[in-house]
């Protein structure tokens, strides 16, 4: 497996619409490979996802894993490792919250935004199998950002504009409140 750069907030391919892959294409050694290198990617980076197009191929490839002791997000639920590939997004209800994200692609800064809290995924799995999930809470934030990626949309683009801050300022005067905000909505929904 190999480490792939990551393309940044300028880059054409994150402001494409990806497209889907047929059965034959997601069965091919060459996507196979590329989903083994999108997982180390980022594990490297200490993602809590990471889209296709973030590694320069405007495919709609996406996964998601938290690992228990992420140093970036502390505060996420685990998140088995999940490969979502022509992903359909339905949020179940008009519930929202206010998420705190980051992106891979944006290094160095975050910002606030509106997630649906209730969502169901609807997607193939990196085997071909088609799989419809529910999640919730910080983990439904996360499967949103990854989808979002593959409609060339950025967390900056649906954020609040004077809510962006560094990681350092967040730090400094954003972080003890969100982590708050975000352990109860995790308590009060799950993941």
């Amino acid at each position: 497996m190999t480490v792939l750069p990551i393309r940044e907030l300028g880059d054409p391919v994150l402001r494409e619409r990806a497209r889907e892959l047929s059965a034959e294409e997601l069965a091919s050694p060459e996507v196979q490979r590329l989903i083994d290198d999108m997982i180390e990617t980022k594990r490297a980076a200490n993602g809590a996802g990471i889209a296709a197009p973030q590694v320069g191929e405007p495919l709609r490839i996406a996964l998601a894993e938290v690992e228990p002791d992420n140093p970036r997000y502390p505060y996420k639920p685990p998140i088995p490792l999940t490969v979502f590939v022509n992903p359909r997004l339905e949020p179940l209800d008009d519930e929202t919250a206010t998420i705190n994200e980051g992106c891979l692609s944006i290094p160095n800064l975050r910002g606030e935004l509106e997630r649906y809290v209730n969502v169901r995924v609807t997607y193939l799995d990196r085997d071909g199998v088609e799989r419809s999930d529910v999640r919730r809470g910080l983990t439904a934030g996360t499967f949103q950002h990854e989808v979002d990626h593959l409609d060339g949309i950025l967390f900056v683009d649906r954020a609040d504009p004077r809510s962006l801050t560094t990681w350092e300022q967040y730090e400094r005067h954003g972080r003890e409140d969100f982590e708050r905000r975000a352990r109860d909505l995790v308590e009060r929904v799950g993941s």
